[in-house]
């Protein structure tokens, strides 16, 4: 009996802050992907992976990049993350019904696209922050945060090192433009919801 009111609190707490997300808020964690690892070693942050909350048919989904892109239950997508912690933050000014809208077409647009373990800002496949930064740029011209190339990241750790010579090989593309977790998480235009 005890068993079932814990599993029954921890999915109460989980999930207690949900009905307050809104379409357009930004969720975060550390991914258990061997990407992960790697991820914030580079960018020195514990934040690898990231969605778009967007509320339809009654439900919190996450509009996720992962293989491929695709809306997932928000309780699913919590237990992705190491030890179910995440953080969901928001564009500092409300956004209208019209805006949130217009951000989900966008983001949409992406759906079923490849995951792009390349970390090309084109858009024949596509990374976690990339779907958000660019449907936020692309539906209400907001730039969450600035972009940067893949060279201004910690690229000196051995893990690191391995896996961009296994992705790029001799040839790593090091003006490619890119945007990471990290950047839209330690954004000034975005306050902490949860």
């Amino acid at each position: 009996m005890n068993r079932y009111l814990v599993l029954g609190l921890s999915f109460i707490s989980a999930f207690a802050y949900s009905a307050s997300y809104k379409t357009g808020d930004i969720i975060f964690h550390t991914s258990k992907s061997a990407q992960s690892q790697v991820i914030q070693k580079a960018t020195h942050s514990p934040y690898s992976h990231m969605g778009l909350i967007v509320n339809m048919q009654g439900q919190t989904w996450v509009l996720e990049a992962i293989q491929p892109v695709k809306y997932t239950p928000l309780k699913q997508w919590v237990d992705r993350g190491v030890n179910k912690a995440y953080v969901v933050k928001r564009y500092r000014v409300d956004l209208t019904q019209s805006q949130q809208n217009k951000l989900v077409k966008d983001a949409e647009a992406y759906l079923n696209k490849p995951y792009d373990i390349y970390f090309e800002w084109n858009d024949d496949a596509i990374y976690c922050s990339e779907i958000v930064w660019k449907a936020y740029k692309g539906a209400l011209g907001i730039e969450l945060a600035p972009l940067a190339q893949l060279k201004s990241f910690d690229l000196t750790d051995p893990s690191v090192k391995a896996l961009m010579k296994q992705r790029y090989g001799q040839k790593i593309p090091l003006d490619e433009k890119v945007i990471a977790p990290s950047a839209i998480f330690n954004s000034k235009q975005l306050i902490t919801v949860q």
